[in-house]
């Protein structure tokens, strides 16, 4: 599988793509008015506890006060509050040094009135960002994430990642941080630190305790709410969590961003420096890269799949709804059970991408055609928990119903990504929408693929725009491709009087085919 990243700047702010084999599989929109990143940290004030919920609201900024619950509260919280008490003073303590006693550790279970009172200082790090109506979700256990390792202060422990699989490879690493890591630092071994060495990883402890160190001196002498320290913009981040051999290219249309990807990436793999271009071509970045239709195609509340099949993807405030139907297929010839297994096998790999591009969270229900053979439900489910595999937000997938649902609940810590993809009719003056003017030609194609099956003779009349994309060429026009794949010539003609979306199909006696 190829990997590419296409980073599109502008003055509203970054536009970020990932595409495996060509194909749209993340989309990040960084807008340069977001101010409360997953990952930010910001010396807040306690504004009100909340007994009831055992939680407090904590004034970061942000126009809704954020939400800290007591579960979110670290273990190492007095020594995180102390920690913050005398930078702000003006003296950060130097939490590696052997001289300094640690606080005991909280309980697990407990109230966040004993531990927090109203106006306290604190340190804290976003775990959600602010959603619809809801303020950002706070949580006291800072942590710095680097390439290969993850820094927590005031812990002193390691812990490895489970995805590495040899037993002999963690021991080796859990041996080794043991014997870097400063003390009262905690350390998370990464999945992609497998087999790296010692001098790889000690250099990276230095890098990230120096971050560390870097938010106290940004804590001297400060006033609440202030932002203290910044996540990585979303390409770095992205880069910083996946980038491995199967990446082919990184590209930018911003020379600036063109060269700090590079730095980035020397920093971090240093034999991938050659995979970050720039780009100068005329078209947009998107265009070159056919991002854009695949952003039309996907984001509208109905997706059509390749075989005409098409799911429609409804929001609500509390979950998501996916139906999935069949469209021409069920009434081709066949055995109707393994025609849905086909159309159901086809959506779920979809919709698992749908998931990603979206970044929906919450609770996702997803209605499939019906089958009646259980093990053709079990095949779905198995399907649908293999192309998840690739998503790296935290979810579960349920099994099948018998109705067919299938619930699967994913992280949500940011807006779901949200494109607009109707553009104004021009035949109507702007007081209606149809679907982008890009997707015409991908519908006329497969409704010539369905029709032709049922229809011994086809006509098409279309819009005259229309009709000079599918008619120019003489031998390597689509009305000529037509010929070539169906045996037959299906005449199309232009119609002034049709606005541009409009297409209809005619059988051998002039009728109208209705779609």
């Amino acid at each position: 599988m190829i990997k590419e990243l296409i980073i599109q700047s502008g003055p509203k702010g970054v536009d970020v793509a990932l595409l495996e084999d060509k194909k749209l599989v993340e989309y990040h929109q960084d807008k340069n008015s977001n101010q409360f990143t997953v990952g930010d940290v910001f010396l807040g004030r306690v504004k009100k506890i909340i007994p009831g919920l055992n939680a407090a609201f904590v004034d970061i900024g942000s126009e809704k006060d954020a939400f800290l619950h007591y579960t979110d509260l670290s273990p190492q919280l007095k020594n995180l509050l102390r920690f913050t008490s005398s930078a702000v003073a003006g003296s950060p303590l130097d939490i590696s040094s052997h001289s300094l006693v640690a606080e005991p550790e909280i309980p697990k279970e407990g109230k966040i009135g004993d531990f927090l009172k109203a106006k306290d200082l604190v340190l804290v790090q976003i775990l959600k960002e602010p959603i619809s109506s809801k303020g950002p979700r706070l949580s006291c256990e800072i942590s710095i994430a680097g390439r290969n390792l993850i820094l927590t202060p005031f812990g002193d422990a390691v812990g490895v990642s489970k995805k590495i699989g040899s037993v002999e490879e963690r021991k080796r690493l859990k041996v080794l941080l043991e014997s870097l890591k400063p003390k009262n630092i905690s350390i998370v071994v990464r999945t992609v630190a497998e087999g790296k060495n010692a001098s790889l990883l000690h250099d990276e402890i230095l890098s990230l305790t120096e971050t560390w160190k870097l938010i106290g001196q940004n804590l001297r002498l400060a006033s609440a709410p202030k932002k203290i320290h910044s996540e990585l913009d979303k390409s770095s981040s992205i880069l910083r969590d996946i980038l491995n051999d199967t990446f082919s290219n990184v590209a930018t249309n911003s020379s600036v961003m063109s060269k700090e990807l590079e730095s980035y990436v020397v920093k971090i793999a240093p034999d991938k420096k050659n995979i970050v271009n720039f780009y100068e071509g005329k078209s947009p970045i998107f265009d070159h890269y056919g991002i854009t239709k695949q952003v039309k195609s996907a984001f509208g509340k109905t997706v059509t799949l390749d075989s005409g099949a098409y799911i429609v993807v409804e929001h609500t405030e509390a979950l998501h709804v996916i139906d999935v139907n069949s469209g021409h297929k069920m009434s081709m010839n066949g055995n109707q059970e393994s025609v849905a297994l086909s159309v159901n096998m086809e959506a779920a790999t979809e919709i698992a991408r749908q998931l990603r591009l979206r970044d929906m969270g919450g609770i996702i229900v997803v209605d499939f055609i019906d089958m009646k053979l259980p093990a053709n439900r079990q095949t779905i489910f198995e399907l649908v928990k293999t192309e998840m595999l690739r998503d790296r937000a935290t979810h579960s997938v349920q099994p099948l119903t018998k109705l067919n649902l299938l619930q699967i609940t994913r992280e949500r810590v940011k807006p779901q990504t949200t494109i607009i993809t109707t553009e104004t009719c021009s035949a109507c003056g702007g007081s209606g929408k149809v679907n982008s003017s890009i997707l015409i030609v991908d519908d006329i194609e497969r409704n010539v693929k369905f029709l032709n099956q049922t229809h011994q003779k086809l006509s098409l009349t279309v819009h005259p725009y229309i009709h000079a994309f599918l008619t120019k060429g003489i031998f390597n026009s689509t009305q000529m491709n037509w010929f070539w794949n169906y045996k037959k010539w299906i005449p199309v003609r232009s119609n002034n009087n049709a606005s541009l979306n409009e297409y209809h199909f005619y059988d051998g006696r002039g009728e109208e085919i209705k779609l």
